[in-house]
């Protein structure tokens, strides 16, 4: 069985003032009955593992270079996360794949790094609007799963996150049967690429809030969910991971 996971993407926001909701939301959900975690600022990492206390509240970072160390201004490692006391990396977001040409290849990479690190990579992959539209959304999210996915790659340090570009921060959400048609695919695609297939998690992610959470997670083969802006507070992410414990 799958342990579901609720996941929170802060993205870039969030200053030490903000840790306070970390309390707020330990406190709202003392032994939850899925897995928590946020992904900070690179700046918060440390400050977030320290404030969650002994919580099971787990810390990512949202990136990392495929290289250990090196000169590469302004970039961070995947030992350096795990040094900051990060468990999980965000790798392959579209926010990275477009505002930094992130490839497939650089995702499986970075995923790789993770790994070495002993982090849990968290993938992300999702097609346009555009894409969507042409009927390609199948093939685009095979096509990056297939290309993200290092070789290192197990249940236990991989996590897929499906996020549909057009519906991220957007307030669309795809129908119930869209969703469950991707997952369904990945999930075929997943049996095809490696062994423990059946109990990689993947997640869903793009507009996800309060109001729609229960439905989404009634789909098959959603395992949670990646969460963007309502994932900044408590009072708007405690009802999402609710939703999870009771789906």
């Amino acid at each position: 069985m799958r342990r579901k996971l609720a996941a929170g993407n802060w993205k870039m926001n969030g200053l030490v003032d903000d840790l306070r909701e970390i309390k707020a939301l330990t406190d709202a959900h003392p032994d939850p009955d899925v897995d928590l975690l946020i992904c900070a600022p690179a700046t918060l990492i440390a400050q977030m593992a320290w404030a969650r206390g002994t919580h099971a509240l787990q810390i990512g970072g949202q990136t990392c270079h495929a290289d250990r160390s090196g000169a590469h201004t302004g970039d961070i490692s995947a030992p350096m996360l795990r040094d900051a006391g990060a468990s999980h990396v965000i790798v392959g977001h579209s926010e990275r794949r477009a505002d930094h040409g992130e490839t497939d290849a650089d995702v499986a990479a970075q995923a790789a790094a993770a790994h070495g690190a002993g982090l849990v990579a968290v993938i992300c992959i999702g097609e346009t609007l555009d894409q969507r539209e042409a009927g390609d959304a199948l093939s685009v999210v095979t096509s990056q799963l297939t290309g993200s996915l290092p070789a290192s790659a197990t249940a236990a340090n991989t996590v897929i996150a499906y996020e549909p570009v057009w519906a991220i921060g957007t307030g669309k959400v795809p129908t119930t049967d869209q969703i469950g048609e991707v997952h369904g695919t990945l999930r075929a695609v997943l049996r095809d690429l490696m062994k423990q297939a059946s109990s990689v998690r993947v997640l869903y992610g793009g507009s996800v809030k309060a109001s729609n959470a229960g439905e989404i997670f009634a789909v098959p083969d959603v395992d949670g969910a990646l969460v963007g802006g309502a994932s900044l507070t408590a009072a708007d992410f405690s009802p999402i991971i609710t939703a999870l414990e009771n789906a």
